[in-house]
């Protein structure tokens, strides 16, 4: 909630800007990052020539500094710059919020047992992966090694944040489902089985207010350029089904993962997607081949040519 306030007021800050006809949310990707703020502040302090202002810009920034400083040319009315002025106090508020949030969190997560870890078990952090800006401000990762014994961030699509969610929701306990199948149902990830008098009425999944559910199905829509056997899988199933029931299918097969990684204490093994294809391939050939049996043929493989 108090993220969803702070974004709120990121667009104040944006809409002013737009307002003093200062295009500068076209020329960074961020206006939050290093140099929007930096900035923002300075316009904010009273600053409001183009040249100096673009001589806040960061290193890292792909755009010149000539970009920006045509960028930051525009009319620095009074109603707009208190507009500015307040929308960036409020985000700084709330900044501050969720700082005190995230040690709040950090301490409850202290209070959890410690489960036993493999010896000199480490994370592998994947490379190139920045750090997402919602995340918080301390090593969520190693706190739920150490409370759940397995990395669930290993699982394609799900990040740090979204297995706290998930824990949040459904606790370290799974004996309360039989398998994983009971907590797929539960979460309303898997078909319905409507049927009266031995007639099936509906296979619509069941609707569900489930924070758990809404959190492994985001994971599922993050899945389309993974390069991951879950990624090949869920890209197969959108162009056949659609994005809702390739959604609903890859959310399924993510929390019979989290299930069994938490309730049996296995690692993530991942097998690629070129795994993922080969498998389907063969079981393609099985199904025509049996097919083709039932109609009296035989399916023969055709050699490759040559190129030579």
């Amino acid at each position: 909630m108090l993220i969803q306030h702070a974004a709120t007021h990121v667009q104040h800050m944006q809409k002013a800007l737009s307002q003093m006809n200062l295009q500068l949310h076209n020329v960074i990707s961020d206006i939050t990052g290093e140099t929007g703020m930096r900035i923002i502040r300075a316009i904010t302090a009273g600053e409001h020539n183009p040249k100096t202002l673009a001589t806040y810009r960061d290193y890292r920034c792909k755009n010149s500094f000539a970009i920006i400083e045509k960028s930051l040319t525009g009319s620095y009315r009074e109603e707009h710059l208190f507009s500015l002025s307040q929308a960036l106090e409020l985000y700084d508020v709330y900044q501050k919020k969720i700082v005190a949030c995230d040690i709040q969190i950090e301490k409850q997560l202290a209070t959890f047992k410690t489960q036993q870890l493999e010896v000199n078990r480490t994370i592998e952090k994947p490379k190139h992966k920045q750090k997402s800006k919602n995340e918080p401000s301390f090593d969520l990762t190693s706190h739920l090694l150490r409370i759940t014994g397995v990395d669930l961030t290993a699982i394609p699509g799900v990040g740090a944040s979204s297995a706290l969610k998930i824990i949040s929701e459904i606790g370290l306990d799974m004996s309360r489902w039989g398998n994983s199948k009971q907590f797929a149902s539960w979460l309303g990830v898997c078909p319905g089985n409507k049927v009266s008098g031995g007639k099936i009425l509906s296979s619509k999944n069941k609707r569900t207010a489930n924070y758990a559910s809404s959190t492994f199905r985001m994971a599922a829509s993050t899945l389309h350029h993974n390069n991951s056997a879950l990624g090949a899988f869920f890209r197969r199933l959108k162009s056949r089904l659609g994005a809702p029931k390739a959604t609903t299918a890859a959310a399924h097969k993510l929390a019979v993962i989290f299930y069994d990684m938490i309730k049996n204490k296995t690692e993530y093994k991942e097998t690629g997607q070129d795994y993922y294809e080969k498998q389907y391939r063969d079981r393609l050939i099985k199904s025509l081949c049996s097919r083709a049996k039932t109609l009296g043929f035989e399916l023969v493989e055709k050699p490759l040519a040559s190129t030579c």
